[in-house]
């Protein structure tokens, strides 16, 4: 089941973000943060974007989060996402349900394009992303070295079917989600309720 994040949701996300730290170049973090710190990187995030959880059985199983890429003001209309899953749920779909919902949302707040930054080797993610209607935007030759290799970064995005500009700047997930009815609109609407 997809659900809004929580703070007591946190250890288990920090448990399943944990091994992608310590074992792959996927995180460009080399440790992984405390728990106060993973608190704060949550809170931080959480005051514009939406972060989601998948849960089975009482436990949290995944996480997609929005972030924003940019601080200027006229990056406003740009949003970054993340996901990360547990190992026994790869290839099951929740990856690309949990990116429905949160592009929706992001859609709905007024962003005009989503971005994923993902380590150049990792294919798995860029053949994810690339599926679900990501397309190249860009590389960043050896940005990043971790485990004694220099590492790539390649920004893929997805733009919004919007034409017009916008008239205002985008609203708060929870002005989206603010309801039981409107976030089981959202889940209708994407054939997951």
């Amino acid at each position: 089941m997809i659900r809004i994040a929580t703070i007591a949701d946190i250890p288990e996300m920090l448990e399943i973000y944990a091994p992608f730290v310590e074992t792959t170049a996927y995180s460009f973090e080399y440790t992984v943060p405390t728990l106060e710190q993973f608190t704060s990187r949550f809170e931080k995030y959480t005051r514009q974007c939406p972060w989601l959880v998948w849960e089975e059985n009482g436990r949290v199983l995944g996480y997609a989060y929005g972030s924003l890429p940019f601080e200027r003001a006229a990056y406003s209309w740009c949003a970054e996402v993340s996901i990360y899953l547990a190992p026994e749920i790869h290839g099951r779909g929740i990856g690309r349900k949990l990116y429905a919902v949160l592009e929706e949302i992001l859609w709905q707040q007024g962003y005009r394009v989503i971005y994923s930054l993902i380590t150049s080797e990792n294919t798995g993610s860029l053949a994810f992303h690339e599926k679900v209607g990501y397309q190249y935007c860009a590389t960043l030759h050896g940005c990043g070295i971790k485990f004694g290799r220099e590492l790539g970064v390649v920004w893929m995005e997805k733009r919004s079917k919007e034409d017009a500009l916008p008239s205002k700047f985008p609203l708060s997930w929870r002005a989206v989600v603010d309801t039981a009815r409107k976030w089981s609109d959202i889940l209708d609407k994407l054939s997951l309720s």
